[in-house]
């Protein structure tokens, strides 16, 4: 995997993600997540490939403080800009494919927008299946088609014209599962094949164009 498909990024890239893509993408999604995955005051829960904390802060609220939250990214870039938010969560740097907990040690895990860019896809789900408790939940969401997001398709094949396949790819990678066969056929092959699949509508708010442009 290159620095798109495994969607790796500095620091400062991080504080960029964080002040203009949290809020324009990805903010509401959390909630639809938390409640795919059934977490409730007083349960343990795993975010993995957590990036700078939204949907972990979600189920920080969701569990109360009788809960445990746990956010795990291999990105250190965006943990950084993630422990900053709040202390309340253990913040752990680690590969989804390796994560440091033991068997059984949450009631639910999730992860939001990042199944794509796991290096094995295999050894992640596998993992995230360990540490889920027997009866648990995993939820997990990813971009749909890039077809689909006529904006961001319009801004591929820009980038594509401009400057190539490499800064193209950039755009395409994040929609790699979201044809419904293609993902169905993935988890199958990841062993899931009892998954229900949901597909959802969202919108992309940017305060102007120029903004996401720029982001």
């Amino acid at each position: 995997m290159d620095q798109h498909d495994s969607g790796q990024i500095a620091t400062d890239a991080a504080r960029t993600y964080d002040e203009f893509f949290l809020p324009a993408l990805f903010a509401e999604w959390p909630a639809r997540v938390i409640a795919a995955a059934g977490a409730k005051a007083g349960d343990r829960v795993i975010d993995v490939g957590c990036g700078t904390g939204v949907l972990t802060l979600a189920a920080r609220e969701a569990v109360g403080p009788g809960g445990r939250v746990a956010g795990v990214d291999v990105n250190p870039g965006m943990l950084a800009v993630a422990q900053a938010k709040s202390s309340s969560i253990e913040w752990r740097e680690a590969p989804a494919e390796a994560l440091p907990f033991g068997d059984d040690d949450f009631d639910c895990a999730v992860s939001q927008f990042a199944l794509m860019f796991f290096e094995d896809q295999r050894k992640a789900v596998d993992e995230l299946r360990r540490v889920v408790r027997p009866g648990g939940a995993v939820a997990i969401a990813v971009w749909g088609a890039l077809e689909d997001t006529p904006g961001y398709a319009a801004m591929a094949e820009l980038l594509q014209d401009l400057f190539g396949d490499e800064a193209a790819q950039s755009m395409r990678a994040p929609y790699a599962l979201g044809d419904i066969d293609v993902l169905h056929r993935t988890l199958d092959d990841l062993g899931i094949g009892n998954a229900d699949i949901e597909t959802r509508m969202g919108t992309a708010r940017y305060r102007c164009l120029e903004v996401w442009v720029h982001t």
